[in-house]
């Protein structure tokens, strides 16, 4: 962490950090489902059965990296909000009162 910034752009930086993690998972998430039904698709009409373990295989990496960023660690509207929400959750941690 740099100690040349003041708290409150060191709150802002670790708010847009963990936003942006988050903002990650979603897109990760995203592209799963939309690849697995795509791919469930074309092996349904193929008649093939192969699916389950490279989507099982994938599950697992999703739901590590879910772990990590919402639980281990700590989008134009979507990201906003995550800042945000990173943001009064830092100011809370830093202020007791």
């Amino acid at each position: 962490m740099r100690h040349d910034l003041t708290p409150e752009a060191r709150l802002e930086r670790t708010a847009r950090r963990r936003a942006g993690a988050k903002m990650g998972w979603f897109i990760h998430a995203s592209v799963f489902v939309v690849v697995n039904l795509f791919v469930a698709a074309a092996a349904a009409a193929a008649g093939r059965g192969w699916l389950f373990y490279p989507s099982t295989a994938w599950a697992v990496g999703l739901a590590i990296h879910g772990v990590v960023v919402f639980f281990v660690t700590g989008g134009a509207g979507l990201h906003d909000r995550l800042v945000q929400r990173e943001r009064e959750r830092l100011q809370l941690q830093r202020d007791p009162w």
